[in-house]
């Protein structure tokens, strides 16, 4: 047991496979980053715990046995760890992420079982965003969609030209300089819509906003210091004022992951997708393995594959934030 608890370091995918090169090394290493404090039941955390000598736990106040895998993101696969501990590697550790098909010819699972394993992979990343902003915070908007002009006649949108929320879903980004980043999926780029977003995102009186001219700001002017530069007018900087930061992410967190790897993805899964792009920028800092363990560690929330498709998941989180 002492020799399997002592993880080596790695650095590309060769170590990684040499790490965790057997299914007990897995469980041993999620269940040391999800019990550092000890065994815990999900049942009962006051509860005393038994081992059974068969690999699993039995809760004493319950009377329910159980693994390290309930209420994670591993609980009710009859994936073998290895695989999902490798599915999170090329997810997290590759720059622009990894396809559900691609990934699925990599495990040798159905393209139907990659895809819900990189949903549920993207539930731990959602986990990970932080809660509040400080300091300096560039604000800026960006709309997910192919051009009109490029779609087939029969495809094509009616006026559908700039800000136009017909064929495009509209996502706010709300980025600390040379820190973390928070991306919001909303309904539409208005102060209605995007005041709440940035009032429970920024913290009011410990941060400076930097924004463009866009009238859906306005509200937040009211309360926040802000400066501000004016795009429309060919002003992109004064001094300090830009928004080159999140416009960068924009581009290469983004944007070149969508069309070179995602190709398309669908509005009822974007905040995931958003919320992985948020993850890889916010441990841009950090090695593979601590991307790796940190993932591990934020792997705490199961998600099922009806509340992926019926979307019960999207919706409590938007109920969320409108609170």
């Amino acid at each position: 047991m002492a020799d399997e608890l002592r993880f080596g370091k790695f650095n590309s995918v060769i170590e990684f496979m040499t790490v965790f090169n057997t299914e007990n090394k897995c469980i041993r290493y999620l269940e040391k980053e999800l019990w550092c404090n000890g065994v815990v039941s999900p049942y009962d955390p006051s509860s005393k715990v038994y081992f059974r000598g068969d690999g699993k736990y039995r809760c004493k106040n319950t009377g329910k046995n159980f693994n390290v895998r309930i209420g994670t993101i591993f609980e009710g696969t009859k994936l073998p760890l290895r695989k999902w501990f490798i599915a999170i590697y090329y997810l997290t550790c590759h720059s622009k992420g990894m396809s559900a098909l691609q990934l699925s010819k990599e495990l040798n699972v159905t393209y139907k079982t990659s895809w819900f394993l990189c949903h549920r992979i993207r539930t731990a990343y959602s986990a990970s965003i932080p809660k509040k902003l400080y300091g300096e915070v560039e604000l800026d908007e960006t709309f997910v969609g192919g051009k009109n002009k490029n779609r087939h006649k029969n495809k094509k949108v009616p006026k559908s030209q700039g800000r136009c929320h017909k064929d495009k879903t509209p996502v706010l980004g709300m980025v600390e300089r040379g820190g973390n980043i928070i991306c919001k999926v909303v309904e539409t780029t208005s102060a209605k819509h995007l005041t709440p977003h940035i009032l429970k995102a920024i913290h009011l009186k410990k941060s400076t906003l930097m924004i463009d001219e866009w009238c859906g700001y306005d509200r937040v002017k009211r309360w926040y210091s802000f400066k501000q530069v004016d795009h429309g007018k060919g002003i992109y900087g004064i001094g300090d004022a830009y928004t080159n930061t999140i416009e960068g992410f924009w581009s290469n967190y983004c944007k070149r992951p969508i069309q070179s790897t995602y190709n398309s993805v669908s509005r009822k899964h974007l905040q995931r997708y958003f919320d992985e792009f948020c993850f890889r920028y916010n441990y841009r800092k950090v090695s593979l393995e601590q991307r790796f363990m940190s993932v591990i560690r934020y792997a705490h929330k199961r998600l099922t594959f009806k509340e992926l498709v019926n979307g019960i998941q999207k919706k409590t989180q938007y109920q969320a934030n409108a609170a």
